[in-house]
């Protein structure tokens, strides 16, 4: 079964609070509920494997007890026996991908006991994203007590996967706190830095989830001038929503340079 090319629409406001929660301590967290939210996913765990042949778990957050003893093990030998290597090592550029859709029968008889039985896993998605030479491997768990997940939940997965991708590789590429990260692609990456400073600042605020009236209020400015400058800064991006300006933002992160 192939990997499939992730979807060239996502439903970005959907995932805001995990995009800005780059780069700050609680990012596990908000990444957690973000998708327990959006899809009801029980667990999610992180690994960054290397072309090299190196693995390593960055992430581990959720309803599994023994998440930490499993993301050792899989870093430690067992992603060499991953049903899903072939199609990771595959991926080329820096585009997400989705990986085939879970099966009992995918995996070894050892990785199985391991991995789902022990562990009380009875549904998985995942999806992954490389930057440089490594590849970012995100993986959405369901166990038992939430029975696997359903057509619409697999869609909804699908469907925001290419932003969490995105995130998750930004935030452990920088340091930096979010506000930080999204001044600095304002500030350095075109289309965004053609735009003026109080356009950027309006910008910003938009996809922090500031009503105009709130910008009017943190920037004091008259509604009508926050209302002109995103109008402007519309025109100049050649969008008309807060979704396009989040998508832009999207691919500025996924992009193959986007995450220095």
């Amino acid at each position: 079964m192939q990997s499939q090319a992730m979807p060239a629409n996502p439903v970005p406001g959907d995932v805001t609070s995990a995009v800005l929660a780059i780069g700050r301590p609680d990012f596990p967290k908000v990444l957690i509920d973000t998708l327990r939210r959006q899809a009801e996913v029980g667990h999610c765990m992180v690994f960054a494997l290397s072309r090299a042949g190196a693995a390593r778990c960055l992430l581990d957050a959720g309803n599994i007890p023994i998440g930490g003893d499993l993301g050792a093990a899989y870093a430690g030998q067992f992603h060499e026996s991953d049903p899903n290597r072939e199609a990771l090592f595959e991926a080329e550029g820096s585009a997400p991908i989705v990986l085939p859709q879970f099966a009992p029968r995918m995996y070894g008889a050892r990785y199985r006991k391991i991995f789902f039985q022990d562990s009380g896993i009875v549904d998985k998605c995942a999806t992954a994203i490389w930057t440089g030479d490594t590849c970012f491997y995100v993986n959405f768990y369901r166990i038992a007590a939430q029975g696997r997940f359903s057509a619409a939940q697999r869609e909804r997965l699908e469907a925001i996967a290419p932003a969490i991708a995105a995130s998750v590789a930004r935030h452990f590429q920088e340091a930096a706190t979010p506000d930080q990260s999204l001044a600095a692609l304002f500030a350095t990456r075109p289309p965004l830095s053609a735009l003026t400073p109080r356009e950027q600042d309006v910008c910003r605020r938009i996809l922090a989830g500031f009503s105009s009236e709130a910008i009017s209020q943190a920037l004091r400015i008259s509604l009508h001038s926050t209302l002109t400058y995103r109008k402007r800064a519309y025109e100049r991006l050649g969008i008309s929503s807060q979704n396009e300006l989040f998508a832009i933002v999207l691919r500025l992160l996924s992009a193959p340079h986007g995450l220095n």
